[in-house]
């Protein structure tokens, strides 16, 4: 501290001023000054620190301050100190404090150690039984769970089941379906139980399922034939939840055919007295009229009663469909078919006894025939819908077809046999008979009628053939024996007028192109008298004769004459005529319009043969 003491300014000046007057390099003061200058505070970090907090409390450069200075320090040190002194004896005062914390804790912590080791030893068969049942514990919550999806898989809940066993007059609803539905299911899965070691859960929850399913099936029954056994209208509408029914029922066959049943016959009385009703009541306010009031129309009173069938057959196999559009047993469609068949059954009887009664009253062989095609359209049409032969309508329809056919044919037959009865004979112009032009003019009708009916084609041609034979046949039979009393010019002039005629009503329909051919053969040489084969053969066995000796025919005043060139060209035009005519009858024997059999067997040489050996 010497060493650093502040000394008086004029005391340096004067030490100054003798270094200066006579230089001492050897005097400590002047080397302590000299290094003192020389130090440079700007690199020297601790003293820039202690200047800088000497000038925090030495404010006033003055030489008691100086003087003083040394002593400030010491007090300003000590003061520091003894701050320090004081926070380290608050420290100290806190150590201590948390160190008697400490302590009491440690002590508290191996009272509570000491504790826990006697409560552990006490109760260590209790965590032992505590862990084996939280063991225990967990092993039921899963055997909860199991037992919980078990029964939710095999078992219905509470309003599944008071759906099923409703009273036996509840409706049924979409909520019974799905409750028939569930209980299928878990009779189904049931079965994976019994391939376990649980067959005997599985199989009391398989009878109980069978016998929910056999009351709910019944329930199902009775409902649904109740249902079909009140759709007795007209209007038959058939509602989801009955058709949702008759799906369910498919897995009962029997309750599905017997709910059928009951179906067709309330739809059976429904069809047979909406039938009667058209026929006597007409629709409702009279509009359309009632169909009976046409009976003086036998084509109109016959149509519309088959029109109204029809149209009932396709209304009642619509309501089928509807029904049965969910199911999906193999035959759904001969089930429609054999219902369809029926229901309809019940208006055979009365349709039989009024159309019988039409074609018993011989309304004529036109309105016959027409009748006849009306029925065959009509059979057609409703067999397309209910799609078998067997059904009673239809046969039915068929027996009244054949029933007007037959009286049909039988009224030709006896207008043919009342032909031949009186024969007339033919007029002064060789032209047709009355008799001929009034079987004419009823062939025409039925032609007409014929070309205009809405049967098949192929059922049409069928019957054609047969209706040309009862009514073409007699006619040419009529014809020939009115011409037996004629000569040969008259014969042919009249038949051939005849055919004409035939011809000329023939050509206008169709399905008659092999008839006008037979007619062109009854205008054929073969047919006219001294033409038949035989005779022709006989003929042409003189024509032989003459070709083999022709000289033997010559006149005998050919040779008187002088001129042989004369003579000549009489026998070479002679020859050229009986050359000619031969061609003309060869020609005319073998033309198929001719109808001559083995026509080479009767002209046998050609004309080219013939001229040959007359040169």
């Amino acid at each position: 501290m010497s060493d650093n003491k502040v000394e008086n300014p004029a005391d340096s000046s004067a030490v100054l001023q003798s270094s200066n007057a006579a230089p001492q390099p050897n005097n400590p003061l002047s080397r302590k000054l000299n290094k003192i200058l020389e130090t440079r505070l700007d690199n020297d970090k601790d003293m820039l620190e202690a200047l800088k907090a000497l000038s925090e409390f030495f404010t006033e450069n003055s030489l008691r301050t100086r003087r003083n200075l040394r002593g400030d320090i010491e007090r300003r040190s000590l003061a520091i100190n003894e701050e320090f002194a004081q926070m380290f004896k608050e420290v100290k005062e806190e150590l201590e404090s948390v160190h008697e914390d400490v302590q009491a804790m440690s002590t508290c912590c191996d009272e509570m150690t000491n504790r826990l080791k006697a409560a552990k030893e006490q109760t260590q068969d209790l965590i032992v039984k505590t862990n084996k049942l939280q063991g225990e514990n967990q092993r039921l919550e899963v055997r909860a769970q199991v037992a919980q999806a078990f029964l939710a898989k095999f078992q219905l809940s509470n309003e599944e089941m008071a759906t099923l066993r409703a009273a036996r007059d509840a409706p049924i609803t979409e909520d019974f379906f799905k409750a028939l539905s569930r209980v299928k299911h878990i009779h189904e899965d049931v079965k994976i139980l019994l391939r376990t070691n649980q067959q005997t859960a599985g199989l009391e929850i398989m009878e109980q399922m069978a016998v929910l399913q056999e009351t709910s099936y019944e329930q199902l029954y009775r409902w649904a034939q109740n249902e079909g056994r009140g759709l007795t209208q007209e209007a038959c509408d058939i509602s989801p939840v009955l058709t949702k029914a008759m799906e369910a029922l498919q897995d009962r066959p029997v309750l599905y055919k017997y709910t059928l049943d009951e179906f067709g016959s309330a739809r059976r009385c429904a069809v047979v007295r909406g039938f009667i009703d058209a026929l006597t009541r007409g629709g409702p306010g009279g509009t359309p009229r009632p169909i009976e009031m046409h009976s003086h129309d036998p084509m109109r009173y016959v149509g519309d009663m088959l029109a109204w069938l029809h149209q009932a057959t396709a209304s009642e196999k619509e309501h089928l469909e509807a029904l049965l559009k969910q199911v999906t047993l193999q035959g759904v469609e001969e089930n429609i078919q054999e219902v369809v068949g029926h229901i309809t059954e019940g208006v055979c009887r009365p349709l039989k006894v009024r159309i019988e009664q039409v074609i018993v009253a011989e309304p004529g062989a036109v309105l016959l025939y027409k009748l006849s095609n009306l029925l065959k359209f009509y059979h057609h049409t409703i067999s397309s819908i209910i799609g078998t032969s067997v059904a009673s309508l239809l046969i039915t329809i068929e027996e009244m077809h054949l029933l007007s056919k037959k009286m049909f044919f039988n009224s030709l037959s006896l207008h043919a046999s009342r032909l031949m009865d009186k024969v007339e004979l033919p007029p002064a112009d060789l032209g047709p008979t009355a008799s001929l032009t009034q079987t004419l003019s009823l062939l025409r009708e039925v032609l007409v009628s014929h070309d205009s009916s809405v049967v098949p084609l192929d059922a049409r041609q069928a019957d054609f053939a047969q209706v040309l034979s009862c009514i073409l046949d007699p006619l040419l039979q009529l014809c020939t024996v009115s011409a037996s009393n004629l000569g040969t010019a008259d014969m042919a002039t009249y038949m051939v007028n005849s055919l004409y005629v035939m011809k000329t009503t023939l050509a206008l329909f169709e399905f008659t192109d092999k008839r006008l051919e037979m007619l062109e053969f009854q205008g054929a040489l073969s047919l006219l008298p001294s033409m038949d084969s035989s005779s022709v053969k006989a003929a042409m066995v003189q024509f032989d004769r003459y070709l083999s000796s022709p000289d033997t025919l010559m006149m005998p005043q050919l040779n008187f004459l002088l001129s042989a060139a004369i003579k000549e060209q009489i026998f070479r035009q002679s020859t050229e005529l009986v050359c000619r005519a031969y061609k003309e009858v060869h020609t005319a024997l073998t033309s198929p319009n001719n109808a001559y059999k083995d026509p080479e067997n009767l002209v046998p040489r050609s004309p080219q043969q013939v001229q040959t050996l007359l040169s």
